[in-house]
């Protein structure tokens, strides 16, 4: 929905947040990969090649460099955190450090989580109504 907002740059470094996000809990549940599927799709991207133990965080944190582009990240990163109805202690850790290096508050970033949970509730509804 909003990530077509992003620069090249800014979608790839986005994809390799949503990864890091889904496998952290060591857990990529099918919830996650329809999502990271469907962000694909939307960015007109097949997808990017991921492996935890390469990826730096800061390093691709570093590449989203407007609050515009930090706030689109954060939302959609939240759709993701909520797809599989667990919000993982290690996503919580990761998430924080990116809203602390984003500059985004505790409670904007609750606000967030709570769009986050609203959107992916119905992109969940959704899929179900395709389905019947």
């Amino acid at each position: 929905m909003l990530l077509m907002k992003l620069k090249n740059e800014e979608k790839f470094a986005f994809l390799g947040l949503a990864y890091h996000l889904a496998h952290i809990d060591g857990e990529f549940e099918q919830e996650e990969k329809d999502i990271i599927q469907e962000y694909c799709a939307e960015m007109g991207i097949e997808s990017i090649e991921y492996n935890m133990s390469k990826f730096d965080l800061q390093e691709t944190i570093n590449k989203i460099k407007t609050p515009r582009s930090q706030k689109i990240v954060i939302l959609e990163l939240m759709i993701l955190i909520h797809s599989d109805d667990k919000y993982h202690k290690f996503e919580q850790n990761i998430i924080d450090k990116i809203a602390n290096s984003f500059q985004i508050s505790q409670n904007n970033l609750n606000i967030y989580s709570q769009w986050g949970k609203m959107a992916s509730s119905l992109y969940m509804q959704g899929k179900l109504f395709l389905e019947e």
